[in-house]
């Protein structure tokens, strides 16, 4: 089961597979022609809730969320008493099926490939535009301006492309993909070397943002959304099960902060259901949880912690080279 989970390289270090759909380019500009499918566990598909809500874009692409399946799938599911700790089957909003794997094979010619959140499809040519998420993020801030409630909020600007592609390169390897390659890692070798390389580069950002607010300046930019939903994640889960226990999050003033005001930027919140992302990981991934019990989040996590003062807005707005 770890293989199909996380499927590793001859060293034992997790390798995660290629996205098998990518586009940025869309151009048919009508409301509803594009659906998006995620899962509220994951921090991929986390991104584009978020780049959808500032750019003002939930009425021009609706969502339909999945749930993990024990078997690796994702199915639709409604909850059925108002404590939600029962669901019960249901089905997706835009083609009426089960299981996001039902989805993908309603495209032409089928498919049977890995059916992955989260994706973004074509209503009226049932096909999958992309799965990709940082093409999506790319697509949802410029790409759908004609239909956006926010067409002036542009958070890959043309003057800080390099420097966003630049803090990808360090933030996607060694923490994004770094907190699975630590969960997934099958040897202490490789383990031992995949986390040292997490908490390096945490260390770094962490003193970069002690000058700035944020990765490239004083502009919030995609690279900030893709590191925030991992960091909004960490304490939670990756430093419990992924074994990323050097450090908490909390003890990092700088990350620590930057979240908060990340959290605190109006709409984002509303995109963090902490209830789902527990369950996603700790009552789905069998091998690295085999009691599927949940944790008890700590108290007042949302309010007390992630609502307090940042006191980032102060900082210096003189950009600086990654």
């Amino acid at each position: 089961m770890m293989s199909q989970l996380a499927p590793s390289n001859p060293t034992s270090r997790y390798t995660r597979p290629t996205s098998q759909f990518r586009s940025t380019q869309f151009s048919r500009q009508k409301p509803g022609i594009l659906h998006l499918y995620v899962g509220l566990p994951c921090p991929w598909a986390h991104r584009t809730l978020i780049v959808r809500a500032l750019k003002g874009l939930e009425d021009v692409v609706p969502v339909s969320v999945a749930s993990p399946g024990l078997d690796g799938s994702w199915e639709f599911r409604h909850r059925d008493i108002p404590d939600g700790d029962r669901v019960v089957p249901g089905l997706d909003n835009a083609n009426g099926r089960k299981t996001l794997r039902e989805v993908y094979r309603l495209r032409r010619g089928g498919y049977n490939g890995r059916s992955t959140v989260l994706m973004l499809w074509d209503v009226e040519r049932k096909e999958v535009v992309c799965n990709e998420s940082y093409d999506i993020i790319e697509l949802f801030n410029s790409g759908l301006n004609q239909l956006a409630k926010n067409p002036d909020l542009d958070i890959s600007p043309p003057s800080l492309k390099k420097k966003i592609e630049d803090w990808n390169q360090i933030i996607y390897p060694d923490v994004n993909n770094g907190v699975y390659r630590c969960g997934f890692a099958q040897s202490q070798q490789a383990y031992d070397s995949v986390v040292n390389e997490l908490f390096s580069t945490l260390d770094m950002v962490d003193d970069h943002l002690g000058s700035f607010r944020y990765l490239c300046g004083d502009v919030l930019t995609l690279a900030d959304i893709c590191l925030f939903t991992t960091l909004i994640r960490f304490d939670l889960v990756y430093n419990v099960l992924f074994k990323c226990t050097k450090r908490k999050l909390i003890e990092y003033p700088n990350l620590h902060a930057y979240m908060r005001d990340i959290y605190q930027i109006p709409k984002v919140a509303a995109t963090c259901n902490f209830r789902a992302i527990m369950d996603g990981y700790y009552k789905i991934l069998f091998p690295l949880n085999p009691s599927s019990i949940r944790p008890v989040m700590p108290s007042g996590y949302e309010h007390e912690f992630l609502s307090q003062p940042h006191n980032r807005a102060s900082l210096s707005s003189v950009d600086e080279n990654v």
